[in-house]
């Protein structure tokens, strides 16, 4: 039997895994990779295993580990209160500022999940106070943290641009994670005003007509519920790291993960913030699925299934409609399944194959694949749009949320795709 279509199989059943049950893919896909390439293969076990990302992992584990720690210590929170606060009440501006804060959260390290679920309970409680429609708040807020998502300090950025390294595409960050953010910038501003924001801005107050007096008393004081709490000594640490981070990592170029390391060591060593808290939240479901299915991708790799693979999405397009099929594909798989841990590393490594056989700009390919997966993920069935579901207080508003999220993310796999057509 044709060891290519062996391990594309193999990559196929971990895709559909991820999709339809609740199994870490990561786990399965180790497994995978050793049978395949060991036992039907015959590649030496240590050549297996080297396709395991360390680099990536002490990315993944440095960012995520200080943006915890400062996440915990309070840090996050009051930066995120005192922007909200400075809309003075005014519910037009509100879900705007919170499509700005979610965007700069994510991109300075947190990722698109965290400040999902770092700003989703706040923001719900804001859009019941003030009679904001929660399907406009969870737009804002849910698109604000995926517009983010891609920059090089954030946990889906690292992933992309290590897979981008690996195919040939270094120094594209800055491109890449601007792509994103336009994409949905677009997207999601054009839904504000589609679904009504506008009308918003003209509402001096917070207050809906047809609240009693006693609930428009408590709209128009909306931000009595934001806890504005003082900044204490460890709080700013925690600022002085993190921008210390920012700083080093772009203008030193130093490395991500170990400064991110050292920046958590310091907070814990002066008792900032408890690592030990930190450690137990940190996403290693995701970090667990990410390095298995790197691994299975290396054995695909090895066995020509990468060939095969790219072979096969080739015969799916033309030189002229590439990145409106990529983008539709990775968009219809990532409702299903996880864009950042699954997805964009089983896809990426198909650029280079794609791009040769229909002339096309690999760079345009692989942006297709990007913002093609993450426009989608505010379905319910992603975390993004279970967040912004699990933080409304209502049953009965979370059930119409859930169709309404469910009815955006399936456009979006459409949308996405006109998008990356017209764009790239």
């Amino acid at each position: 039997m044709d060891l290519a279509w062996v391990s594309l199989g193999a990559l196929i059943i971990a895709i559909t895994l991820s999709m339809v049950t609740s199994v870490n893919v990561g786990v399965v896909s180790m497994a995978m990779a050793w049978i395949v390439g060991v036992y039907l293969g015959g590649m030496p076990v240590g050549k297996v295993v080297a396709n395991f990302p360390i680099d990536l992992l002490i990315n993944l584990v440095g960012i995520t580990l200080l943006f915890g720690m400062a996440n915990n210590n309070g840090t996050l929170g009051r930066i995120a209160a005192r922007a909200v606060r400075a809309c003075r009440g005014n519910a037009g501006v509100i879900p705007i500022m919170l499509f700005v804060i979610a965007l700069g959260l994510s991109s300075i390290g947190p990722g698109n999940i965290a400040t999902t679920a770092i700003m989703a309970p706040m923001a719900m409680a804001v859009a019941m106070r003030a009679a904001i429609p929660p399907f406009l708040m969870a737009l804002m807020v849910g698109n604000g943290a995926q517009a983010g998502a891609l920059s090089r300090f954030a946990p889906t950025g690292l992933i992309v641009n290590t897979n981008m390294d690996k195919i040939g595409l270094t120094g594209h960050e800055t491109e890449t994670y601007v792509n994103n953010l336009m994409a949905h910038a677009v997207v999601t501003f054009a839904a504000y005003f589609i679904f009504g924001g506008w009308r918003l801005l003209f509402r001096r107050g917070t207050a809906a007509p047809e609240m009693t007096q006693s609930d428009q008393a408590g709209a128009r004081a909306v931000d009595s519920a934001i806890d504005i709490e003082p900044f204490e000594a460890k709080h700013w640490l925690t600022i002085a790291v993190l921008s210390i981070l920012v700083v080093s990592v772009i203008w030193l170029r130093t490395h991500v993960g170990l400064a991110a390391l050292t920046g958590a060591a310091i907070l814990s060593l002066l008792n900032a913030a408890n690592e030990k808290e930190a450690i137990k939240k940190m996403p290693w479901s995701v970090i667990l699925m990410v390095c298995g299915v790197t691994v299975l991708i290396g054995v695909l790799s090895a066995q020509r299934g990468i060939d095969l693979f790219t072979e096969l999405l080739a015969r799916l397009a033309t030189p002229g409609t590439v990145t409106f099929v990529i983008a539709l594909v990775t968009g219809a798989v990532s409702v299903y399944s996880s864009t950042s841990a699954v997805v964009l590393p089983a896809f990426l490594p198909t650029v280079p194959g794609l791009a040769e056989r229909l002339s096309a700009d690999p760079m345009d390919i692989a942006s297709s694949m990007n913002v093609g997966g993450h426009l989608v993920d505010l379905s319910p069935l992603s975390t993004i749009g279970a967040l912004c579901i699990a933080a409304l207080p209502n049953e009965q508003d979370g059930k119409k949320l859930f169709n309404q999220l469910l009815a955006w993310g399936l456009s979006m796999t459409v949308v996405g795709a006109v998008i990356c057509w017209i764009l790239f």
